[in-house]
Formats: structure tokens, sequence, C-alpha cells
């Protein structure tokens, strides 16, 4: 099995499960990771912990693999379905959740900057090589790692392609906490928790909001807010959870 799927208490986990390759992107991994987070959909996870097993959360492409031999559909077909990752991610309903340790390099970095909240141990590394390597960035960091960190740290961080370490990627915005070694799964599992705690309709409408909201106008990200304040007085959810504020 290239990613593991499991799902208890409305949380998915997703583990990439190529410990003895760094858990490095081969097209049968993204295929299945793309199965694993269609069915964290079917099963309406709330929440989806994204996470590798070995020694690192995934570290891009597998450069031992043999170069593929294309013609231009091909190529663009794959580039697609590791466009797809990102898609999936955004398409969700529920909050998905990077727990990343050890090395998220290249498409490896490219999944984890594509979730919705990113927790990183302290011995982290976050990094795009492909540049060095003569490759170019997928899953939409062209434009996600402007939207994170600016447009001149971007262009360095793939221009130079240098290894960020954990403390330095939450300086710059990449990540949303640092753990201690080995307890990033730990932290992220307590996240989720705590989301499990607020109104479903709620916070999917939130992740939804801020993901059109980046990319519309002002009016248009305005009639968005005006459908989602409906929708959640529509819900029930706000007179339950108010009463439940009250009540502390």
């Amino acid at each position: 099995m290239l990613v593991d799927y499991a799902y208890a208490g409305d949380v998915a986990r997703i583990h990439l499960n190529r410990p003895e390759r760094l858990n490095a992107v081969t097209p049968g991994l993204t295929e299945a990771l793309l199965a694993a987070l269609e069915r964290a959909g079917s099963d309406q996870a709330r929440v989806v912990i994204l996470a590798g097993r070995g020694r690192a959360f995934c570290a891009g492409h597998d450069l031992k693999e043999p170069v593929p031999v294309e013609v231009l559909a091909q190529t663009r077909a794959r580039i697609e379905r590791l466009h797809d990752v990102t898609r999936a991610v955004r398409r969700l309903p529920g909050v998905v959740i990077a727990a990343v340790h050890g090395y998220a390099l290249g498409a490896g970095c490219e999944f984890a900057l594509g979730c919705d909240l990113v927790v990183a141990d302290d011995e982290a590394q976050f990094g795009f090589p492909e540049v060095g390597v003569g490759l170019s960035v997928t899953g939409g960091i062209s434009r996600l790692l402007t939207d994170l960190v600016g447009l001149r740290q971007a262009k360095e961080l793939l221009l130079f392609g240098e290894r960020v370490g954990a403390a330095r990627a939450l300086e710059l915005g990449l990540i949303n906490r640092v753990t201690a070694a080995g307890e990033h799964e730990s932290v992220a599992a307590e996240l989720a928790r705590q989301l499990l705690t607020r109104p479903a309709v709620a916070v999917s409408l939130a992740k939804r909001g801020i993901d059109v909201g980046a990319e519309s106008t002002l009016e248009q990200a305005l009639a968005l807010e005006t459908d989602q304040a409906i929708l959640t007085s529509l819900s029930g959810e706000s007179a339950e959870a108010q009463e439940a504020f009250r009540r502390g």
C-alpha cells in the first residue's frame, strides 16, 4: 500500500507509505493519495490529517525512478494528476492538516502547503529543489507560495532552492505550528479535536470562504460572505453555539 487510510470519529488519517524511499512521489503514490482524499470525502470526514511513514513526510519526486518516455499529452496528464491533489484538498469540506516531519521537499512541500493547516516538528525541513534539477513546481505553488510569503521571498525560495527549517518556516508563514521532535501527529490530532468541537457548517464555510476570497474581488468576497451568513443562519448551528457559549 503506497498510502494508508484510516477513519474514526470524523477524522481521516492518511499516511504516505514509501518509507524506504522517504515517501518520494511516483505516479502510483499520487493516484493512491487522490483515492484516499476521495475516500475521506465519501466518509464525510470533518478533519483529514496527512502525514508520512518512516523518517520523512515526503522527499519530493523519486529521482531514482526511470525518466518516463512520454508524448506531450501523457506529460500533461501526469502533471495534471499532481495538480489534482491540491484541487482535491480544496474541494473537501473538511479541514486538511499536514503533519510534517523530516523532509518536505519538492512535490512533498507542495502537498504540505496545499493543505489548510501545516504542523511541523522542529526537525522538519522544507524546500523547493526543482529549479536546481531542471524542473518546475506544481500543485499551484506559483500562486500559493506568493500568497503565503510574498513575491520576493517566494522567488528566493524557488530560485535558490535552499532548505528552510521549521522555525524559519513559521516565521515566513509557511506553516502554523512547530512541535517538539516526533510530536507533529499528536499536535495535529489535538487541532482536529478542537475543530470537531466547533460548528461543522461554519468550519466548512470558513475554509471555503478563505480559499475563494483569496481569488476574488472585494465585491465577490462580500457576496460570498452574504451567502455564507445565510447558510450558517439556516443551519441552526449558530443558536446552539451561542447558547453553549453563554453557558460557559
